[in-house]
C-alpha cells in the first residue's frame, strides 16, 4: 500500500508550502501530491486554487500576477512563507527517494494554462526526475496531452462525483481513463459506493483513493483492495500501516 501526502500534508502543515514539503520528507511517505499553476510571465507556481483568496493574504487569480509579484504573496498559517515555484519544490525532494504527483490545474476561468504542461515536463526532465514523477489531472483532454507529449511518464486521473456526472457516470469515466493508461484515484465517498465496479474496470494495482483523513477512514481503506491512499494526514496512515504489520 502506497501512502501519498496530499498537498504535502495539509492537515498538519500549510498546504503546498516549502516548510510543509520539508517536514513531510521526514514521514517516510511514498509520494507527495502537489498542484501547479502558471504566473503571468510563465513561471510554474505551486498552489492549489486558481484564486489566491483561500490560502494567502492576497485576492484574485494566480495567473494574473507575475512570478515576482507572487513571490511577495504570503501563505496563510506560515511564518512569512510565500508561494513556492516548482523549481524550489523539486530542490526539496530531489535528494530524497520520494515520488511526486504533480497535478495540472486550470486557470480561474476553467481553462488549461497555455504551455504549463510543456514547462513542467521540461523542468522534470532537466532535473532527471521523470522516473519519480506522476503527472495528474481531472481532465481527460489534459491526460491525452500528457500521453502524447510524455509517453514514458506515468499518468494519474483523479475522479470525483462531479467528473462522473460530466463524463456519463462512473463506469464510463473509469473506462475512459483506463483507455488512457492511467492510475486512477477516486474520491472516497464515490469509491465506497462503487468499489467492486472500480476493481472490475481498473484493477487493484492501478486503483487509489483520496482523501481519507480520520483514523476510522484510514483504517477502512487500509483493509480494502486498493494500491494507494492519498491523505491530508499521511502520518496517521503510516502509523496505522505499521501497527497492522506488527
Amino acid at each position: 500500500m502506497r501512502i501519498i501526502g496530499h498537498r504535502g500534508a495539509r492537515n498538519i502543515w500549510a498546504e503546498n508550502s516549502l516548510g510543509g514539503f520539508r517536514n513531510v520528507c521526514g514521514l517516510k511517505v511514498d509520494a507527495v501530491e502537489l498542484d501547479v499553476h502558471l504566473s503571468s510571465d510563465g513561471e510554474i507556481m505551486v498552489i492549489h486554487d486558481p484564486l489566491l483568496d483561500r490560502t494567502t493574504d492576497h485576492k484574485g487569480p494566480v495567473g494574473q500576477l507575475s512570478s515576482a509579484a507572487l513571490g511577495k504573496v504570503r501563505l496563510n498559517d506560515t511564518l512569512g512563507e510565500t508561494i513556492p515555484t516548482l523549481a524550489a519544490v523539486l530542490d526539496v525532494f530531489a535528494p530524497t527517494g520520494i515520488e511526486l504527483e504533480i497535478e495540472m490545474k486550470m486557470d480561474a476561468f476553467g481553462n488549461p494554462y497555455p504551455g504549463l504542461l510543456d514547462k513542467v515536463i521540461a523542468l522534470v526532465e532537466a532535473r532527471k526526475l521523470a522516473s519519480r514523477v506522476v503527472l495528474t489531472c481531472f481532465v481527460p483532454e489534459v491526460i491525452e496531452e500528457i500521453r502524447a507529449k510524455a509517453p514514458g511518464m506515468r499518468r494519474l486521473a483523479s475522479v470525483d462525483r462531479r467528473s462522473c456526472e460530466a463524463f456519463g457516470g462512473i463506469d464510463a469515466t473509469l473506462r475512459r481513463f483506463v483507455d488512457l493508461g492511467c492510475i486512477i484515484a477516486v474520491d472516497q465517498s464515490m469509491l465506497r459506493l462503487a468499489l467492486d465496479r472500480a476493481l472490475d474496470i481498473v484493477g487493484r494495482d492501478k486503483l487509489g483513493v483520496w482523501v481519507p483523513n480520520t483514523v476510522a477512514e484510514l483504517d477502512h481503506w487500509l483493509g480494502q483492495p486498493v494500491s494507494q491512499i492519498t491523505s491530508d494526514r499521511p502520518d496517521l496512515a503510516l502509523q496505522l500501516l505499521a501497527a497492522k504489520a506488527r
